[in-house]
């Protein structure tokens, strides 16, 4: 009695808002890696790593860049399909237009 079971987890820590803020500072100001303030701070470098990836989430919804960024891609991503059809067009055009050197 009294043993563990290798299979229970550990009771979850509670963290307040403004240490989570604080430590995704740590790693967007700071040259420090995720893991490195992970350790400093004793919590898991997955923890840590979901709080800097909503942090950056919640900035991105809430500026509006994320939209603008994905209607950037699509209007770059149509852009770019006309000029291959484009490029494809003028590549036949120039092989129908060209005279053959052996005809010279």
């Amino acid at each position: 009695m009294g043993e563990l079971n290798p299979k229970e987890s550990k009771p979850r820590r509670k963290f307040d808002s403004d240490f989570k803020s604080d430590a995704v500072k740590l790693v967007e100001v700071g040259n420090r890696s995720i893991k490195q303030v992970a350790n400093e701070l004793g919590i898991s470098e997955a923890t840590l790593n979901n709080w800097v990836y909503g942090s950056r989430r919640a900035k991105k919804t809430s500026t509006g860049e994320g939209s603008d960024i994905l209607e950037e891609i699509d209007r770059l991503r149509k852009e770019n399909e006309q000029l291959r059809m484009e490029k494809e067009i003028l590549k036949r055009f120039s092989a129908f237009v060209r005279p053959d050197k052996e005809r010279e």
